[in-house]
């Protein structure tokens, strides 16, 4: 990439933040395929914008190229992902760039899928248009947590939900537990899953609790039955469950729900990248299959919604670890804090 020009221009930014809100309309819909978004600009005029809505549809570059017509010939073009150099299902971006006659492309970040990394920019500058790389990358990168671990690592981004009280606990000694949180936090989760592509459970917390653990709000901004269902994944490793379409629990009437039996929580973690495209992962569980994945450091955000209210020392605790000394426990860095409703929600990142 020897033309790239790596300036962090105001205007670029500028503009490249609209591609960002742009991006943030596929959100919640575009699974597996990550969320991108385009503007094409003529001197200074946005004249063309679009997102990415769904896996097998048109890519951002192609609604923002339509809107824009004849105006992209010698236009700037903003995108947040750099725009793909192979055919999939839908043809290559970057050669509707260079065919559009677009002057310039602006990318936030590179795209890490092998088959692309990189060979969209080459693509462009051999055609002899500009190119500049690393614009907003951290306000871009954001959208797209799971999607560019996974094609970096062959791992999901993690990320462990836990509702608790003042006094870290989760349910009561009988297992009762709703709800600690209120309504703003309990639709805050919806979001949660709505933007995941896997929702990890326990079998004790299908036998005590029941859930759902669907995608049913709708204050998402789109109707959810357009989200993509989260794959259900139970770990069940005494195998006390099973899929049975008359069974009580309704987690076990669905054949689309994975029952997980294997010791290795690694294993499953790479399974549902490589053979169900699950890049983002939501744990929803008790104590022991939090503590675990938190132990064998599996979790790449914690995120609590705390409620002002104690539930004793006899209610369950949020996680089952038991650090023998100061040395060993476990830090976070605090990421972002918001009250919703009289809830408190942290998001939290592992030292």
């Amino acid at each position: 990439m020897s033309n790239s020009n790596y300036s962090q221009d105001a205007k670029d930014r500028y503009f490249m933040m609209l591609a960002v809100e742009q991006a943030k309309h596929g959100l919640y819909t575009t699974r597996p395929n990550p969320a991108v978004g385009c503007v094409i600009v003529q001197a200074d005029e946005v004249v063309g914008q679009g997102f990415h809505p769904k896996a097998g549809q048109p890519h951002a570059e192609v609604f923002a190229l339509k809107d824009a017509g004849t105006r992209a010939i010698g236009a700037t073009a903003y995108v947040t992902l750099e725009p793909c150099s192979h055919t999939g299902r839908t043809p290559p971006c970057a050669l509707g760039l260079i065919k559009a006659g677009v002057e310039r492309v602006v990318i936030a970040g590179l795209d890490p899928n092998p088959q692309v990394a990189g060979r969209g920019v080459k693509l462009l500058e051999q055609a002899g248009i500009a190119v500049t790389v690393g614009v907003l990358t951290a306000q871009a990168e954001a959208l797209n947590k799971g999607f560019l671990k996974a094609m970096r690592s062959q791992m999901p981004y993690v990320s462990l939900k836990i509702a608790t009280s003042l006094d870290g606990r989760t349910a009561m000694a009988s297992g009762e537990s709703k709800w600690i949180t209120g309504t703003a936090a309990r639709e805050d989760v919806q979001k949660l899953r709505a933007q995941s592509g896997a929702i990890i459970t326990g079998s004790e917390t299908v036998i005590i609790d029941n859930p759902q653990l669907n995608v049913r709000s709708s204050q998402l901004g789109i109707n959810p039955e357009h989200v993509p269902s989260p794959k259900i994944v139970i770990l069940d490793r005494r195998g006390r469950l099973e899929y049975d379409l008359q069974s009580d629990y309704q987690l076990c009437q669905s054949p689309k729900t994975l029952y997980w039996r294997e010791e290795s929580l690694i294993e499953l973690l790479k399974n549902l990248v490589s053979e169900h495209h699950c890049y983002d992962v939501l744990i929803e569980a008790g104590a022991n299959v939090a503590g675990s994945f938190l132990q064998q450091q599996l979790v790449d955000e914690l995120i609590v919604y705390q409620a002002p209210c104690l539930l004793g020392s006899e209610a369950r605790p949020m996680v089952a670890v038991n650090p023998l000394s100061l040395a060993q426990q476990l830090r976070f860095d605090i990421h972002g804090h918001e009250q919703l409703g009289s809830d408190l929600k942290l998001t939290l990142l592992p030292l």
